[in-house]
């Protein structure tokens, strides 16, 4: 049955306890003589690491925040979605078989909005993914493997996985998908990612934004407006 609820479905499922104080401690370890155990040690002061962190990471130094690896179950989402998530590079997936799962019934699909809005033709998209999903049983009861019946599956179809990744990817994957260019269901899935995120790790909400809010101007060839374009500062 095709999901009523046509948003991704994101939950954090993993990431370090002690967030904070791992990025501080290999922050301060490059600047200092004590061991890096003392350093995770003896540090309390949020204000002090926090200040750290965003001079190390200002400066470029991303290596500092490799060491953190995150986990998302993310589902609810489209094929045409997760072909754009999977071409990061420094991600992790483990995505729902075509392969393997064969789809009984009607397969779960996604209206993008523009559709969504127009009864007329929402109507003929349903319809269309009736007929699809008919053929695709066809095959399969006329025992054509799960592997080849898929071929006729569109990327309206949802999917579902874990995604896994370092906190540099993930700050470089909410600067490039967070902008309002970027495909309507990716930026809504990747919010999703970085507001749970974000409830656990307040302090990650300036790093989490699109990358206007980070360089201060836009380096797309058409701005949306939200910052002045990279051309307009040197001109100016």
């Amino acid at each position: 049955m095709q999901q009523q609820n046509n948003e991704p479905i994101v939950n954090l499922i993993s990431k370090p306890e002690n967030m904070l104080k791992t990025v501080y401690t290999a922050c301060r370890t490059c600047y200092s003589a004590d061991y890096p155990i003392n350093i995770y040690n003896s540090t309390d002061d949020t204000e002090k690491m926090l200040k750290l962190i965003e001079r190390v990471i200002s400066s470029g130094h991303y290596s500092t925040i490799e060491h953190i690896q995150v986990s998302f179950a993310i589902a609810n989402v489209s094929r045409a979605c997760t072909h754009q998530l999977v071409r990061h590079r420094h991600m992790s997936f483990s995505q729902k078989s075509q392969r393997y799962v064969k789809e009984k019934g009607q397969f779960d699909y996604i209206i993008p909005p523009t559709i969504e809005r127009n009864e007329e033709l929402k109507s003929e998209f349903v319809d269309f993914m009736g007929k699809i999903s008919e053929q695709y049983q066809k095959f399969v009861e006329a025992g054509i493997p799960a592997e080849d019946a898929r071929f006729v599956l569109p990327n309206a179809a949802a999917s579902s996985m874990v995604a896994s990744l370092n906190l540099r990817e993930m700050i470089h994957l909410a600067n490039l998908r967070l902008c309002t260019r970027a495909q309507y269901e990716i930026r809504l899935l990747v919010k999703k990612m970085c507001d749970a995120l974000i409830a656990e790790e307040p302090w990650l909400k300036p790093y989490l934004v699109p990358k206007c809010e980070r360089l201060g101007f836009c380096d797309e060839d058409k701005s949306c407006g939200r910052k002045p374009t990279k051309a307009a500062l040197i001109n100016a």
